[in-house]
């Protein structure tokens, strides 16, 4: 889908969602919740295993989400901040020619919508749901339907930033980089 404010392309939904959403609360377009970082190996998946034996390497080698619930919250020890720049960048879970959108043009994307909160985030030409997210320290599912949470590829210190909507606001921050959050893909 194409946003003629910001010129930029991206897809038209969440990576693992099996459609566009037709409302913001589509389960079917909520798709896969990733921990920042990590390739699609699985732990992505909403209902997949938890483990809290973190990573010394950028591919884990299963597909558990990693669960860590003391700073700085990562699934991988040591951190590394070179993960998902860019379309050849590590570990980047997007389609060929597409990549992990950066914390400004998330931010651009924003600025973009007719109001800034949740209808806006659907009314925009993304149609972003609502998909809720994962927690780090115990890989429960929270605020689905209710809550959007957004990775982008850009570092913050020890933690990742990241787009959050809900019904009254949206904005970016940073986080931990064991949540896991949805991934919408941009096209290069």
């Amino acid at each position: 889908v194409y946003n003629s404010t910001t010129g930029k392309i991206w897809m038209d939904r969440n990576l693992g969602a099996s459609q566009v959403a037709t409302s913001s609360t589509d389960a079917a377009a909520y798709g896969d919740l990733y921990q920042w970082g990590r390739a699609a190996d699985g732990h992505e998946s909403r209902t997949s295993g938890t483990t809290a034996t973190l990573s010394t390497t950028d591919t884990p080698g299963h597909g558990d989400f990693i669960t860590n619930g003391s700073s700085p919250y990562d699934w991988r020890n040591p951190q590394n901040d070179n993960l998902w720049q860019g379309v050849s960048g590590t570990n980047n879970p997007c389609p060929s020619g597409y990549r992990l959108p950066t914390e400004a043009e998330w931010d651009a994307e924003r600025t973009s919508w007719s109001s800034n909160n949740a209808a806006g985030a659907f009314a925009s030409p993304l149609k972003l749901p609502v998909a809720g997210y994962r927690s780090r320290s115990s890989g429960s599912l929270y605020g689905v339907g209710s809550y959007g949470f957004y990775w982008s590829s850009t570092v913050s210190g020890t933690n990742a930033s990241y787009l959050d909507f809900d019904s009254s606001n949206a904005t970016m921050l940073s986080n931990g980089r064991a949540f896991g959050f949805s991934v919408r893909c941009l096209k290069d």
